[in-house]
C-alpha cells in the first residue's frame, strides 16, 4: 500500500493489528526497517532488499551524482563498471539518470547476486525507455582479469567497496547484525579491497575516464593518498563530503600513462 492510501483506511482487522505489532517488535529489536519493508530507498530508486544484501545508504548518493555529473559531459553510448554492485544502487541510479548508459555491476556475494538481479529485472521497463542496459558478472570486484578484455575501455568506474577494518565493529545493531560481512570488513586497515578496486580502476579505465570510490569517514586521507601513491596513474584525486559534511569518497581521473604493470 502507497503510503498516501492511509489515510484512507478506515480500520484493520486483527490479523493486520498483529502483524503490526509484530513488525514493531522486530524493529524495537533492531531489525533493519528496509529488512521489514523489503524497500530500501536510494535517490529515485526503490530497490528491494532483505537478508544477504548491503543495504544502500543515503551517503552514496553524492556517489552516485559525482559519477553522473561527470558522464553527462561524454557523448553516448557511455561504459561504466560498478564494483562491489551489491543491491545495484549505483549501477540503476546511473544508468536510469544518464540515457544511453551501459553498466556493467560486478558482484561477488551469492546472495547480493540475486537481489542485484530482481532490481535489474524490476526495472527493466525503465532501462529500456531510456536507451540503458545492465550487465551483471558474478565475480570478484578485485580480480585485474576478470574484465581484461575491456582494458583502457571504460568511461567510468565506481565502487562501494567493504571498507571497516577487521577489528572495528559497527556500532548500530543494523549494520552489525544484518548487513552481510562481506560487505563491510575488509582487512586491517579496512582498505584491502580498496587497493584492488584501485589497480581494477586503472586497468579498465581509458585516459581521462572518471573512477570515484566510497570509504569510511575517517579514511578522508588515506584513500587519496592510496591512489596518489600510484604514481602516473591518477590525476584531480579528489576527497568529498557527504550530506553530514563527514569525509565519504574520493574522486580521481585516469592519467594518460600506461597502467601499472600487471
Amino acid at each position: 500500500m502507497a503510503r498516501s492510501q492511509l489515510i484512507q483506511v478506515s480500520e484493520i482487522s486483527a490479523d493486520q493489528v498483529f502483524d503490526f505489532n509484530a513488525l514493531v517488535a522486530r524493529r524495537a529489536n533492531r531489525v533493519p526497517l528496509q529488512h521489514l519493508t523489503g524497500i530500501a530507498y536510494f535517490r529515485h530508486l526503490a530497490l528491494a532488499v532483505g537478508p544477504g544484501v548491503f543495504v544502500p545508504r543515503p551517503e552514496t548518493e553524492l556517489l552516485v551524482e559525482a559519477a553522473i555529473a561527470y558522464l553527462k559531459t561524454i557523448p553516448a553510448p557511455r561504459n561504466v563498471v560498478d564494483l562491489c554492485s551489491g543491491s545495484g544502487a549505483i549501477a540503476l541510479s546511473i544508468a536510469l539518470e544518464v540515457p544511453g548508459t551501459i553498466v556493467l555491476a560486478v558482484e561477488l556475494s551469492e546472495d547480493a547476486v540475486k537481489w542485484l538481479a530482481h532490481n535489474v529485472v524490476d526495472h527493466a521497463e525503465q532501462l529500456e525507455a531510456v536507451g540503458s542496459h545492465i550487465f551483471i558478472h558474478h565475480g570478484n570486484a578485485g580480480d585485474r582479469t576478470l574484465l581484461a578484455d575491456m582494458v583502457g575501455q571504460l568511461d567510468a568506474v565506481v565502487t562501494n567497496p567493504p571498507y571497516i577494518p577487521q577489528d572495528m565493529i559497527p556500532r548500530d545493531p543494523e549494520a552489525r547484525d544484518h548487513d552481510p560481512a562481506m560487505a563491510l570488513f575488509s582487512g586491517e586497515d579496512g582498505l584491502d579491497v580498496a587497493r584492488e578496486v584501485a589497480l581494477v580502476g586503472a586497468d579498465l579505465l581509458h585516459p581521462g575516464g572518471f573512477f570515484g570510490m566510497e570509504h569510511a569517514d575517517v579514511q578522508g586521507e588515506s584513500v587519496p593518498a592510496l591512489l596518489n601513491s600510484m604514481l602516473g596513474i591518477w590525476q584531480e584525486v579528489k576527497d568529498n563530503q557527504d550530506y553530514n559534511q563527514l569525509p565519504r569518497f574520493t574522486t580521481a581521473v585516469r592519467t594518460t600513462k600506461p597502467s601499472v604493470g600487471r
